[in-house]
C-alpha cells in the first residue's frame, strides 16, 4: 500500500518521496499540471483542480494514507488578492480532499496527515509553545493557519486517524528561506534583522520527512510541532551560518522600517518570534538526525564555504 501526496513537487514534497522511495513505499501525487499526469520516475500523477473541487479520485488506488503539503508560498508580497489566494489554496485542497473521501474514497484510507504551520502561536519573546497552546497569533498567519487546521479537523469523520504537522523554519539547501540568508552572508553582507532576539524554531528537512513517515508508520494522530529540540535567536542562527560558511557577520542589524517599507506587511515573517517546542514527537519516538544547528548547517552548507555559487 501507497501513499498519496498533495504538494509532491514543493521543497518538502520532493523530499518526502525521496524517504518514501527509499523504503520501498509506491507514491500518488496530485498536480493541476496536465504534462505531469501519468508516472513520472517512481511516483504517479493524477489531476486535480482544488478551485474547481475537481480531483480523480483514481489516485485512491492502492493508498493507505494521504500527506497533505498543498498550499501556495507565504513568501510573496502580501497583497489583498495574494492573501486571498494563501487562503483559498489551503482550505480549497482540504475541503476537494474531504469531499472527495466523503463521497467516494475507499476504506483502506485510514490515515491523513496535514501540514501546518508554527505561525498558530503568537509572536513573544519570552513564551514556550507546545501544542497543547490554545492561544492564536493576531496576524495574518495566524489567521490562515487557524482556517487551514479547522479544514483539516473536518477530515476526522472520513478516516480513522487525522495528523497535523505544524512546520517551522526549515532549512534546506535546496530552497526556501535558507538560502536567501546564506548568500549575502557568502557575499559578505549578511546580518541579522531588528533586534535580532526573535526565536526561529527550524528544523532540517531530512527530520521534517522524517516526523511524517514516522507518524505514518506509528498510526499517531493528534498535533505535531515540526520543529527541532533547540530553538534559537535569528542572531545566533545568523552568527552560525556564517561560521559555517567561514564569513564574518560584521553589517549592522537591518532596522525593522526597512524591510517594512521593501516588503510590506510580508515583513512580518522577518520580525515574528515563536519559540516552539518538540518534545511531543519525541516521545512519540521519533530520533531527531539533526538536534543542534550548527550539524544541520555543517550537513546542508559544510562542504561549500569556499564556494560564492550556493
Amino acid at each position: 500500500m501507497g501513499v498519496l501526496i498533495t504538494g509532491a513537487t514543493g521543497l518538502v514534497g520532493q523530499e518526502l518521496q525521496k524517504t518514501l522511495h527509499s523504503k520501498g513505499i509506491p507514491v500518488n501525487y496530485l498536480t493541476r499540471n496536465k504534462n505531469k499526469l501519468g508516472l513520472h520516475g517512481q511516483a504517479k500523477g493524477f489531476y486535480w483542480n482544488p478551485a474547481n473541487g475537481e480531483i480523480d479520485t483514481a489516485c485512491f488506488e492502492g493508498i493507505h494514507t494521504i500527506i497533505n503539503l498543498a498550499g501556495a508560498t507565504i513568501s510573496k508580497k502580501w497583497t489583498k488578492t495574494y492573501k486571498r489566494k494563501v487562503l483559498q489554496s489551503r482550505v480549497e485542497s482540504i475541503n476537494t480532499m474531504f469531499n472527495a473521501l466523503r463521497k467516494s474514497g475507499p476504506s483502506h484510507i485510514k490515515t491523513v496527515i496535514s501540514a501546518s504551520a508554527i505561525g498558530i502561536y503568537p509572536n513573544s519573546l519570552t513564551e514556550f509553545y507546545d501544542e497543547n497552546t490554545k492561544a492564536v497569533d493576531d496576524s495574518f498567519l495566524g489567521e490562515i493557519v487557524l482556517a487551514w487546521e479547522n479544514a483539516i479537523s473536518k477530515l476526522k469523520t472520513v478516516v480513522d486517524r487525522v495528523a497535523v504537522v505544524r512546520i517551522g523554519l526549515v532549512l534546506s539547501d535546496e530552497g526556501g528561506a535558507l538560502p536567501k540568508m546564506a548568500t549575502p552572508i557568502q557575499y559578505f553582507v549578511g546580518a541579522p534583522f531588528g533586534s535580532g532576539l526573535q526565536w526561529q524554531s527550524w528544523i532540517h528537512i531530512n527530520d521534517l520527512a522524517g516526523i511524517f513517515v514516522h507518524i505514518m508508520e506509528n498510526h499517531l494522530k493528534g498535533v505535531y510541532n515540526g520543529v527541532a529540540p533547540n530553538p534559537v535567536t535569528q542572531s545566533k542562527l545568523i552568527q552560525t551560518l556564517a561560521k559555517v560558511l567561514q564569513r564574518p557577520v560584521w553589517l549592522p542589524n537591518v532596522p525593522k522600517f526597512m524591510m517594512r517599507l521593501i516588503l510590506g506587511e510580508m515583513a512580518y515573517l522577518l520580525f515574528a518570534s515563536q519559540r516552539v517546542s518538540s518534545k511531543r514527537i519525541e516521545k512519540k519516538g521519533y530520533a531527531f538526525k539533526f538536534a543542534n544547528l550548527e550539524a544541520a548547517l555543517q550537513d546542508l552548507y559544510g562542504d561549500k564555504s569556499q564556494h560564492p555559487s550556493i
